[in-house]
């Protein structure tokens, strides 16, 4: 055997290491979370142009020979920068966006492999899933609400009166949309976290069901709250989704809980119902002879042997 793999440390099978150990995974999977975050970060630098053309394509610009004239009733926006700095501080939080979110699988996988060594069998299986659907679920929350962004932006420029004209802030329209995108896919995780918490049986299917009224008045009031555009379009665009997807994690929670009652044969029991006991005989061991009636030692021979030392001292 190499001296090497002697050396080496054997894993505890239930993920027990000393805090020091602890604190070394976490320094190390932080690490490999930043790296990502920033290899990710330096390959969007390279798109920039096409990610600030993309964060705000929901407003209508107006064209370059457009006329003050032409510009008033909220028909198009300008957007300037104000300061000397803004060019670049709005660039550098486009790529770190950017970078944050094409890095999530690998961020993502860094918790769950941090976590999961605390974890059991069972949740560990549903871990692997939450880590694959997080990612597609948060695109898509991005991708609702850059459908309803022009849709909320033309609605409010349209409020503009027609002695009046609209002069945006870059800085303003990327932290709109940046707000946007995050709230919206972030929102769109919830369903998700529910479906996890009924897999490791902190809460049951038919619990969930009981709360559609307060999750959907909820839900109404957190995208009413949430959404930066505080306009009625944007607070349905984002509670609907959220609604429907709330149902979906419920109706999977129901069979879920309708696959553990099959395989558990006490779950129809009440809580006051006792189980059926088993009464079958089973063999009872013979009792062990004490040290000391085995060998037929006096207290002077054992306490000799055990350095001098009777029982009690």
């Amino acid at each position: 055997m190499p001296k090497s793999a002697r050396m080496k440390k054997e894993k505890d099978p239930e993920g027990r290491m000393p805090l020091a150990d602890h604190l070394r995974e976490l320094r190390n999977r932080l690490a490999k979370a930043m790296l990502a975050i920033v290899v990710a970060s330096v390959v969007a630098a390279f798109f920039s142009q096409q990610l600030m053309t993309l964060l705000s394509s929901p407003v209508p610009k107006c064209l370059p020979d457009t006329s003050l004239s032409a510009n008033t009733g909220g028909r198009c926006v300008v957007l300037a920068y104000q300061t000397m700095l803004s060019p670049f501080t709005s660039t550098v939080k486009v790529i770190m966006l950017a970078g944050l979110v094409a890095s999530s699988p690998v961020w993502l996988y860094q918790l769950w492999a941090f976590v999961a060594p605390g974890l059991h069998r069972s949740e560990k299986k549903y871990t692997y899933w939450f880590a694959a659907i997080a990612v597609p679920l948060f695109a898509a929350g991005a991708f609702t609400a850059f459908l309803i962004m022009p849709v909320s932006v033309r609605v409010l420029i349209s409020i503009t009166p027609d002695v009046a004209s609209n002069f945006l802030s870059l800085d303003d329209l990327l932290d709109f949309t940046t707000r946007m995108v995050l709230v919206f896919g972030l929102a769109f995780e919830l369903p998700l976290l529910l479906i996890m918490l009924n897999l490791t049986g902190v809460v049951t299917g038919k619990r969930m069901a009981g709360w559609w009224r307060a999750m959907v008045m909820g839900t109404f009031v957190f995208g009413a709250v949430a959404t930066p555009s505080t306009d009625p379009l944007g607070m349905i665009a984002l509670a609907g989704p959220i609604i429907v997807l709330y149902f979906i994690a419920v109706g999977v929670s129901l069979l879920n809980d309708r696959r553990k009652a099959r395989r558990n044969p006490d779950a129809g029991l009440s809580d006051d119902e006792a189980s059926v006991l088993d009464l079958t005989p089973e063999p009872v061991p013979a009792p062990r002879a004490l040290p000391e009636q085995a060998t037929g030692d006096t207290d002077g021979a054992r306490a000799h042997r055990t350095g001098g030392y009777d029982d009690i001292t």
